[in-house]
């Protein structure tokens, strides 16, 4: 099972970083955004399934109201003139380093 997942997080990095995929820097906010959102989503599921609590719909669907409600305000701050996708890069960041804590503690134990 693990190394399943450690080839197919290898190829996805090989796939990655062969093909050059360029943004217009006015999408720059956006796209910081999508990558907390799954970097958070992720994390949030290697948590679950350590506490055997994983369900891939919790997952899936936190993903995707995540990253709409975290592009969103980015959005609305962008029409107001504010910069409110630092909240959701606060949000995602304090959570992104709660689940890794988490994640290190019990591998701690663990092992």
């Amino acid at each position: 099972m693990w190394l399943l997942i450690i080839f197919c997080l290898l190829i996805g990095l090989l796939i990655g970083f062969s093909i050059p995929v360029l943004f217009p820097i006015t999408l720059a906010k956006y796209m910081s955004i999508g990558v907390l959102a799954a970097l958070d989503s992720v994390f949030g599921g290697i948590r679950a399934y350590m506490e055997d609590g994983f369900d891939s719909t919790i997952f899936i669907s936190g993903f995707i109201v995540n990253t709409v409600l975290a592009a969103g305000l980015a959005y609305l701050g962008d029409r107001l003139g504010l910069e409110l996708y630092l909240a959701a890069v606060i949000v995602f960041g304090v959570r992104i380093f709660q689940n890794l804590g988490i994640i290190r503690r019990y591998l701690l134990k663990k092992y």
